[in-house]
């Protein structure tokens, strides 16, 4: 089974210094059939303008993971950690029992353009945790490189959920298949370009549901940054 959330679809805020695309139900846009995929709660695509940001804030019992695609955003929690995140980082926060964050983009000039993602514990009440990693986009170009696992494999970043976070970028006519373990859900959002899935054509912010299917193919059709994650 395959089902198509184009970006269009997705709920849309502008309030100012923040334009946000949710493509599942977030604070104040609500839709029942798009309550997330999985454990996959949260993808929002979000461009923060300069010298703006959204202020210190709590989060409890979620894995966090922020995707920065252009800019950099400043994070600062109250476990002590204070960073720029760049093109090409992954950060992952594990909320647990509770944890409080700030995200700010720090340039007077440009802004900051980002995906903010959250998936659901496989534990609750966990000692908050958080990690930075840098994975050059030059070295996913025509690989599937694992970003994010539940046991730190392949040197991705380790996190209290079952999914697996895969990133690559495609040129046009490069391709990767992913084979998915039987009863596995793959979700795969296009970040930037345009790609080819399962037969399917996406662009930026489009993302294709699979359910009940071996593998994912996907291939390059105009310099595709892809995100996709095989979900339990």
């Amino acid at each position: 089974m395959k089902q198509i959330r184009a970006a269009d679809d997705r709920g849309h805020v502008q309030q100012g210094w923040l334009e946000s695309h949710h493509s599942f139900s977030f604070a104040d846009y609500y839709d029942p059939a798009h309550m997330g995929v999985s454990i996959l709660r949260v993808i929002n695509e979000d461009r923060i303008a300069p010298a703006s940001g959204f202020p210190t804030h709590p989060h409890q019992d979620m894995e966090i993971v922020t995707y920065v695609m252009e800019g950099e955003l400043e994070h600062k929690d109250s476990m002590g950690n204070g960073s720029l995140i760049h093109p090409g980082d992954i950060q992952h926060m594990s909320a647990g029992t509770g944890v409080r964050h700030s995200e700010f983009n720090p340039s007077e000039h440009q802004p900051v353009h980002l995906l903010q993602i959250w998936l659901l514990p496989n534990e609750k009440g966990v000692t908050p945790g958080y990690a930075q990693k840098h994975f050059p986009l030059s070295e996913r170009r025509g690989i599937l490189q694992l970003l994010v696992s539940p046991d730190g494999s392949g040197g991705s970043i380790s996190a209290h959920q079952d999914g697996l976070l895969y990133g690559t970028l495609l040129e046009q006519g490069e391709s990767v298949t992913h084979t998915l373990t039987a009863g596995r859900t793959a979700y795969v959002h296009v970040a930037r370009g345009q790609a080819a899935v399962n037969g399917e054509t996406l662009g930026a912010g489009d993302a294709l549901t699979l359910v009940d299917e071996p593998r994912v193919e996907l291939s390059g059709v105009d310099r595709a940054e892809v995100l996709l994650f095989d979900l339990p």
